[in-house]
């Protein structure tokens, strides 16, 4: 979740980095010009106003700083998505780079995104504004397992307790039925590893990743077909599976 202390110089770094060249320049303007040349009737505010003049430049020439490590970082996370080229590449993302990702996508669609939640797992990573409206988004970046019902359950209630109107719930992978099921009739928006491929092409300056066709296998590009699992715990049930088995073992449940 965007983080509650959040800093100062955190804002500055996430922002575009002329943000921080103007805010430099109405730092120094009002520090060592503005309120120096207030006078009131209390005298210890005098005081303090003209002291403000000597640390003015200091303050600024720090948010000034700031300025080149926000333009690089902008620089990278631009490179980063139009860099990817399969799901394949996203999945292979640290969570971090994952967030970045997707913040980029929505920010290139012209939302105004905060970044931030710097843990790994829960709570809301980023949140997207366009016109009045705000949308909180969470990313899953997991790889081994589906994201289930009680993750879109729990980011529903955090919807429900805020001021938003949507919350959009991203992953590298699928989602489960009952995770599907939940959402439907909900102001919940679930976007799996496919869609999520589809929204980088459609931003990439260049585009590199190609949309996913239906029943292809997204490790090999093969067919999948649909078979019937014949033991184990889930046997009788049918599924797709990879058709150049056993030289590629994918599977996807079938709903």
């Amino acid at each position: 979740m965007p983080r509650k202390n959040t800093s100062f110089a955190d804002l500055l770094f996430q922002a575009p980095w002329w943000v921080s060249v103007i805010t430099a320049a109405i730092t120094y303007v009002v520090m060592g010009h503005l309120l120096p040349s207030v006078e009131t009737d209390n005298q210890l505010i005098n005081m303090v106003f003209k002291a403000l003049a000597m640390p003015a430049p200091y303050f600024a020439i720090f948010i000034l700083f700031i300025a080149p490590f926000s333009f690089f970082n902008a620089r990278r996370k631009a490179k980063q998505l139009d860099a990817q080229k399969s799901i394949e590449t996203i999945r292979q993302l640290h969570w971090r780079n994952f967030e970045e990702l997707v913040a980029e996508a929505y920010r290139r669609q012209g939302y105004r995104v905060t970044e931030g939640g710097f843990g790994a797992d829960g709570g809301v990573d980023l949140e997207l504004r366009k016109g009045e409206g705000l949308t909180l988004v969470q990313c899953k970046q997991w790889k081994a397992q589906k994201v289930g019902v009680s993750v879109v359950r729990e980011m529903f209630g955090v919807l429900t307790a805020s001021n938003a109107d949507k919350i959009i719930v991203i992953c590298s992978g699928k989602f489960t039925q009952q995770a599907i099921d939940f959402a439907s009739d909900k102001p919940v928006t679930l976007i799996d590893g496919n869609e999520l491929l589809s929204l980088i092409h459609e931003v990439q300056t260049e585009p590199k990743v190609e949309t996913v066709k239906q029943n292809v296998c997204p490790r090999c590009g093969s067919e999948l077909v649909e078979r019937q699992a014949k033991r184990g715990a889930n046997a009788g049930n049918a599924f797709l599976g990879c058709s150049t088995f056993p030289k590629c073992r994918y599977t996807e449940e079938l709903f």
